[in-house]
Protein backbone atom coordinates (compact mmCIF):
# COMPACT_ATOMS: atom_id res chain seq x y z
CA UNK A 1 0.00 0.00 0.00
CA UNK A 2 1.54 3.40 -0.64
CA UNK A 3 2.01 5.82 1.11
CA UNK A 4 -0.64 8.61 -0.13
CA UNK A 5 -3.17 5.35 0.00
CA UNK A 6 -2.60 4.50 3.84
CA UNK A 7 -3.36 8.27 4.65
CA UNK A 8 -6.42 8.06 2.56
CA UNK A 9 -7.44 5.09 4.30
CA UNK A 10 -6.53 6.34 8.13
CA UNK A 11 -8.17 9.42 7.55
CA UNK A 12 -11.40 7.60 6.36
CA UNK A 13 -11.26 5.43 9.70
CA UNK A 14 -10.77 8.82 11.45
CA UNK A 15 -13.67 10.37 10.32
CA UNK A 16 -15.64 7.17 11.25
CA UNK A 17 -14.64 7.26 14.37
CA UNK A 18 -15.21 11.30 14.55
CA UNK A 19 -19.10 10.95 13.22
CA UNK A 20 -20.36 9.75 16.29
CA UNK A 21 -18.46 11.95 18.67
CA UNK A 22 -19.82 14.50 16.45
CA UNK A 23 -23.65 13.36 15.97
CA UNK A 24 -23.84 13.24 19.79
CA UNK A 25 -22.52 16.72 20.13
CA UNK A 26 -25.34 17.93 17.95
CA UNK A 27 -28.20 15.72 19.57
CA UNK A 28 -27.16 16.80 22.42
CA UNK A 29 -27.02 20.80 21.52
CA UNK A 30 -30.50 20.27 20.04
CA UNK A 31 -32.15 18.52 22.93
CA UNK A 32 -33.57 15.09 22.26
CA UNK A 33 -36.72 15.70 22.77
CA UNK A 34 -39.03 15.03 20.42
CA UNK A 35 -38.24 11.72 20.06
CA UNK A 36 -41.29 9.86 19.20
CA UNK A 37 -45.10 11.74 18.18
CA UNK A 38 -46.33 14.63 19.85
CA UNK A 39 -50.18 14.23 20.36
CA UNK A 40 -52.19 17.97 20.00
CA UNK A 41 -55.35 17.92 21.65
CA UNK A 42 -57.79 20.73 19.79
CA UNK A 43 -60.29 21.37 22.17
CA UNK A 44 -63.19 21.85 19.35
CA UNK A 45 -64.90 19.49 16.94
CA UNK A 46 -62.97 19.18 13.35
CA UNK A 47 -63.73 21.45 10.77
CA UNK A 48 -64.08 24.26 12.40
CA UNK A 49 -61.17 27.32 12.23
CA UNK A 50 -59.24 26.13 15.49
CA UNK A 51 -58.88 22.78 13.42
CA UNK A 52 -57.46 24.34 10.03
CA UNK A 53 -54.80 26.63 12.28
CA UNK A 54 -54.42 23.75 14.39
CA UNK A 55 -53.39 21.19 11.69
CA UNK A 56 -51.37 24.22 9.64
CA UNK A 57 -49.70 24.56 13.50
CA UNK A 58 -49.11 21.41 13.54
CA UNK A 59 -47.09 20.08 10.05
CA UNK A 60 -44.82 22.90 10.51
CA UNK A 61 -44.05 21.74 13.96
CA UNK A 62 -43.67 18.57 12.70
CA UNK A 63 -41.40 19.44 9.71
CA UNK A 64 -38.85 21.60 12.40
CA UNK A 65 -38.70 18.67 14.81
CA UNK A 66 -38.99 15.46 12.76
CA UNK A 67 -42.05 14.35 14.76
CA UNK A 68 -45.03 14.02 13.85
CA UNK A 69 -47.85 15.87 15.60
CA UNK A 70 -51.36 14.41 16.27
CA UNK A 71 -54.09 16.66 16.26
CA UNK A 72 -56.97 14.91 18.50
CA UNK A 73 -60.15 16.64 18.48
CA UNK A 74 -61.91 16.52 22.09
CA UNK A 75 -64.96 19.35 21.80
CA UNK A 76 -67.55 20.11 24.40
CA UNK A 77 -68.52 22.79 27.12
CA UNK A 78 -66.88 25.24 25.33
CA UNK A 79 -63.50 23.81 24.95
CA UNK A 80 -63.22 23.01 28.80
CA UNK A 81 -63.74 18.97 28.10
CA UNK A 82 -60.30 18.84 26.11
CA UNK A 83 -58.21 21.62 28.28
CA UNK A 84 -59.24 19.03 31.21
CA UNK A 85 -57.96 16.57 29.76
CA UNK A 86 -54.94 18.27 28.67
CA UNK A 87 -54.75 19.40 32.30
CA UNK A 88 -54.52 15.88 33.55
CA UNK A 89 -51.71 14.27 31.19
CA UNK A 90 -48.43 13.65 32.08
CA UNK A 91 -45.88 16.37 31.76
CA UNK A 92 -43.71 14.95 29.93
CA UNK A 93 -44.18 17.12 26.30
CA UNK A 94 -45.98 14.15 24.40
CA UNK A 95 -49.67 15.76 25.36
CA UNK A 96 -49.63 19.64 24.41
CA UNK A 97 -52.91 21.42 23.21
CA UNK A 98 -54.69 24.80 22.10
CA UNK A 99 -55.44 26.75 24.94
CA UNK A 100 -56.28 30.53 24.74
CA UNK A 101 -58.91 33.34 25.50
CA UNK A 102 -62.14 30.70 25.89
CA UNK A 103 -60.65 28.05 28.32
CA UNK A 104 -57.72 30.37 30.13
CA UNK A 105 -59.38 34.45 30.35
CA UNK A 106 -63.04 33.46 30.11
CA UNK A 107 -63.99 30.21 31.38
CA UNK A 108 -62.51 31.45 34.94
CA UNK A 109 -65.24 34.26 34.98
CA UNK A 110 -68.12 32.49 33.21
CA UNK A 111 -68.27 29.23 35.11
CA UNK A 112 -69.61 29.35 38.29
CA UNK A 113 -67.25 25.74 38.63
CA UNK A 114 -64.62 24.73 36.69
CA UNK A 115 -62.54 21.10 37.04
CA UNK A 116 -59.19 22.86 36.51
CA UNK A 117 -57.57 26.07 36.92
CA UNK A 118 -57.07 27.81 34.71
CA UNK A 119 -53.62 29.71 35.74
CA UNK A 120 -52.07 26.32 37.67
CA UNK A 121 -52.89 24.00 36.22
CA UNK A 122 -50.85 23.74 32.54
CA UNK A 123 -47.89 25.37 30.94
CA UNK A 124 -47.87 28.24 28.93
CA UNK A 125 -45.41 28.18 25.90
CA UNK A 126 -46.07 30.42 23.11
CA UNK A 127 -49.00 32.37 21.44
CA UNK A 128 -49.74 31.24 18.35
CA UNK A 129 -52.62 33.09 16.28
CA UNK A 130 -54.57 35.95 16.75
CA UNK A 131 -57.66 36.42 14.87
CA UNK A 132 -61.30 38.58 14.96
CA UNK A 133 -64.83 36.88 14.88
CA UNK A 134 -66.57 37.93 11.67
CA UNK A 135 -70.51 38.35 12.36
CA UNK A 136 -72.56 36.81 9.93
CA UNK A 137 -76.32 36.54 9.09
CA UNK A 138 -78.42 33.77 7.12
CA UNK A 139 -79.41 35.18 3.72
CA UNK A 140 -82.91 34.96 4.72
CA UNK A 141 -82.78 37.61 7.43
CA UNK A 142 -84.02 41.27 6.23
CA UNK A 143 -80.83 43.46 6.98
CA UNK A 144 -77.93 44.67 4.61
CA UNK A 145 -75.65 45.72 7.80
CA UNK A 146 -75.30 46.22 11.00
CA UNK A 147 -77.63 49.31 11.87
CA UNK A 148 -80.64 47.39 9.65
CA UNK A 149 -79.96 44.41 12.18
CA UNK A 150 -79.99 46.25 15.44
CA UNK A 151 -83.27 48.38 14.64
CA UNK A 152 -84.48 44.49 13.38
CA UNK A 153 -83.60 42.85 17.03
CA UNK A 154 -84.75 46.08 18.72
CA UNK A 155 -88.69 46.01 17.05
CA UNK A 156 -88.71 41.76 17.64
CA UNK A 157 -86.86 41.44 21.35
CA UNK A 158 -86.18 37.57 21.92
CA UNK A 159 -87.29 36.56 18.72
CA UNK A 160 -83.94 36.18 17.15
CA UNK A 161 -80.90 33.94 17.91
CA UNK A 162 -77.32 33.39 17.88
CA UNK A 163 -75.12 30.17 17.62
CA UNK A 164 -71.21 29.59 18.89
CA UNK A 165 -68.97 27.19 19.53
CA UNK A 166 -70.05 26.51 23.05
CA UNK A 167 -70.59 28.90 26.35
CA UNK A 168 -67.70 30.27 27.48
CA UNK A 169 -66.10 30.92 23.66
CA UNK A 170 -65.18 34.30 22.17
CA UNK A 171 -68.18 33.62 19.48
CA UNK A 172 -70.33 33.64 22.69
CA UNK A 173 -68.64 36.55 24.41
CA UNK A 174 -68.79 38.63 21.18
CA UNK A 175 -72.73 38.02 21.21
CA UNK A 176 -72.89 38.78 24.86
CA UNK A 177 -71.27 42.04 24.30
CA UNK A 178 -73.56 42.87 21.52
CA UNK A 179 -76.54 42.26 23.03
CA UNK A 180 -75.39 44.41 26.19
CA UNK A 181 -73.51 47.18 24.11
CA UNK A 182 -76.51 47.45 21.52
CA UNK A 183 -79.19 47.27 23.61
CA UNK A 184 -81.01 43.60 22.14
CA UNK A 185 -82.92 40.74 23.15
CA UNK A 186 -81.26 37.76 21.44
CA UNK A 187 -81.76 33.86 22.50
CA UNK A 188 -78.11 32.46 22.89
CA UNK A 189 -77.45 28.87 21.34
CA UNK A 190 -74.65 26.75 21.85
CA UNK A 191 -73.18 24.03 20.10
CA UNK A 192 -70.39 21.45 20.66
CA UNK A 193 -67.66 23.81 18.22
CA UNK A 194 -68.26 26.30 15.17
CA UNK A 195 -68.58 24.20 12.52
CA UNK A 196 -72.28 22.59 13.43
CA UNK A 197 -73.07 26.19 14.52
CA UNK A 198 -72.82 27.11 11.17
CA UNK A 199 -74.34 23.84 9.51
CA UNK A 200 -77.39 25.20 11.53
CA UNK A 201 -76.94 29.04 9.87
CA UNK A 202 -76.94 27.35 6.40
CA UNK A 203 -80.28 25.47 7.59
CA UNK A 204 -81.49 28.78 8.68
CA UNK A 205 -81.87 27.08 12.52
CA UNK A 206 -79.94 29.62 13.79
CA UNK A 207 -80.09 33.50 12.55
CA UNK A 208 -76.61 34.35 13.11
CA UNK A 209 -73.05 33.61 14.31
CA UNK A 210 -69.95 35.49 15.31
CA UNK A 211 -67.91 33.01 14.17
CA UNK A 212 -63.79 32.78 14.13
CA UNK A 213 -63.39 34.79 10.72
CA UNK A 214 -61.98 31.99 8.71
CA UNK A 215 -64.89 29.99 9.04
CA UNK A 216 -67.46 32.55 8.79
CA UNK A 217 -65.02 33.95 5.59
CA UNK A 218 -65.34 31.17 3.89
CA UNK A 219 -69.22 30.96 3.68
CA UNK A 220 -69.47 34.56 3.13
CA UNK A 221 -67.26 34.30 0.11
CA UNK A 222 -68.89 31.71 -1.45
CA UNK A 223 -72.52 33.54 -0.63
CA UNK A 224 -74.11 31.61 1.59
CA UNK A 225 -74.43 33.67 4.49
CA UNK A 226 -73.89 37.01 4.82
CA UNK A 227 -71.22 39.32 6.78
CA UNK A 228 -72.14 42.65 8.60
CA UNK A 229 -69.06 43.13 10.69
CA UNK A 230 -65.80 42.23 12.26
CA UNK A 231 -65.16 42.40 16.06
CA UNK A 232 -61.48 43.59 16.44
CA UNK A 233 -61.49 47.32 17.02
CA UNK A 234 -60.52 47.67 13.45
CA UNK A 235 -61.23 46.23 9.75
CA UNK A 236 -59.15 43.50 9.14
CA UNK A 237 -57.11 43.36 5.86
CA UNK A 238 -58.39 40.04 4.87
CA UNK A 239 -62.40 41.69 4.20
CA UNK A 240 -61.25 45.35 4.18
CA UNK A 241 -65.46 45.97 2.54
CA UNK A 242 -66.27 44.41 6.01
CA UNK A 243 -66.94 47.46 8.95
CA UNK A 244 -65.86 46.54 12.55
CA UNK A 245 -68.45 46.82 15.16
CA UNK A 246 -66.82 49.83 17.14
CA UNK A 247 -67.33 51.66 14.17
CA UNK A 248 -71.15 51.33 15.32
CA UNK A 249 -71.00 51.08 19.18
CA UNK A 250 -67.95 52.61 20.71
CA UNK A 251 -65.02 50.65 22.49
CA UNK A 252 -66.42 46.88 20.80
CA UNK A 253 -63.00 44.71 20.56
CA UNK A 254 -63.15 40.95 21.16
CA UNK A 255 -60.53 38.95 19.22
CA UNK A 256 -59.70 35.06 19.61
CA UNK A 257 -55.93 34.08 20.58
CA UNK A 258 -54.27 31.06 21.27
CA UNK A 259 -51.53 29.26 22.81
CA UNK A 260 -49.58 26.35 22.97
CA UNK A 261 -50.09 24.74 26.34
CA UNK A 262 -49.06 21.69 28.30
CA UNK A 263 -50.13 20.53 31.65
CA UNK A 264 -48.36 21.89 34.52
CA UNK A 265 -44.81 21.29 35.30
CA UNK A 266 -42.95 19.98 31.86
CA UNK A 267 -39.39 20.01 32.38
CA UNK A 268 -37.82 23.20 31.53
CA UNK A 269 -35.90 22.27 28.85
CA UNK A 270 -38.89 20.61 27.25
CA UNK A 271 -40.85 23.99 27.53
CA UNK A 272 -37.18 26.02 26.32
CA UNK A 273 -37.24 22.98 23.33
CA UNK A 274 -40.82 23.79 22.70
CA UNK A 275 -40.44 27.32 22.67
CA UNK A 276 -37.43 27.50 20.23
CA UNK A 277 -39.57 25.23 17.65
CA UNK A 278 -42.27 27.47 18.25
CA UNK A 279 -40.89 30.61 17.60
CA UNK A 280 -39.35 29.30 14.10
CA UNK A 281 -42.39 27.85 13.14
CA UNK A 282 -44.61 31.14 13.73
CA UNK A 283 -42.22 33.39 12.06
CA UNK A 284 -41.47 31.43 8.88
CA UNK A 285 -43.04 33.01 5.60
CA UNK A 286 -44.81 29.83 4.40
CA UNK A 287 -46.70 29.19 7.63
CA UNK A 288 -47.18 33.01 8.25
CA UNK A 289 -48.59 33.54 4.39
CA UNK A 290 -51.52 30.39 5.31
CA UNK A 291 -52.43 32.11 8.67
CA UNK A 292 -53.06 35.30 6.91
CA UNK A 293 -55.14 33.70 4.36
CA UNK A 294 -57.36 32.74 6.46
CA UNK A 295 -57.41 35.87 8.28
CA UNK A 296 -55.31 34.66 11.27
CA UNK A 297 -51.64 36.32 12.25
CA UNK A 298 -49.15 33.99 13.55
CA UNK A 299 -48.06 35.16 17.06
CA UNK A 300 -45.14 34.35 18.88
CA UNK A 301 -44.22 34.96 22.57
CA UNK A 302 -42.34 34.02 25.43
CA UNK A 303 -43.85 31.32 27.82
CA UNK A 304 -43.15 34.32 30.36
CA UNK A 305 -44.76 37.04 28.33
CA UNK A 306 -47.70 34.32 27.06
CA UNK A 307 -48.72 33.84 30.70
CA UNK A 308 -48.49 37.68 31.61
CA UNK A 309 -50.69 37.87 28.54
CA UNK A 310 -52.98 35.71 29.82
CA UNK A 311 -53.21 37.10 33.49
CA UNK A 312 -54.02 40.85 31.71
CA UNK A 313 -56.90 39.41 29.43
CA UNK A 314 -58.63 37.78 32.09
CA UNK A 315 -58.44 40.92 34.28
CA UNK A 316 -59.95 42.71 30.94
CA UNK A 317 -62.48 40.62 30.22
CA UNK A 318 -63.91 39.64 33.85
CA UNK A 319 -65.94 42.87 34.19
CA UNK A 320 -67.33 42.73 30.66
CA UNK A 321 -68.50 38.79 31.66
CA UNK A 322 -70.09 39.96 34.92
CA UNK A 323 -71.67 43.17 33.34
CA UNK A 324 -73.54 40.96 30.54
CA UNK A 325 -75.00 38.76 32.58
CA UNK A 326 -74.03 35.41 31.35
CA UNK A 327 -72.95 33.09 33.65
CA UNK A 328 -73.07 28.96 33.40
CA UNK A 329 -73.56 27.04 36.80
Amino acid sequence: MTSSKRRRVLAGIGGALMAPAILSQSARAQGTYPNKPVRYINPFPAGGATDTLSRLFCAKMAELSGQQWIVENKGGSGGNVGVDALAQSAPDGYTLGLGGIASHAIAPTLYAKLPFNARTDFTFVSTIWFLPNMLVVNLDLPVKDLPELIALLKKNPGKYSYASAGSGTTLHLSGELFKLKAGVDILHVPYRGAAPAMQDILAGQVHMIFDNIPGALAQARSGKVRPLAVTSAKRTPVAPDVPAVAEFIEGFDIVSWTTLTGPAKLPADVVARLSELSKNALESADLKAKFADLGATAWWNTPAATLAYRDAEEARLAPIIKASGARVE
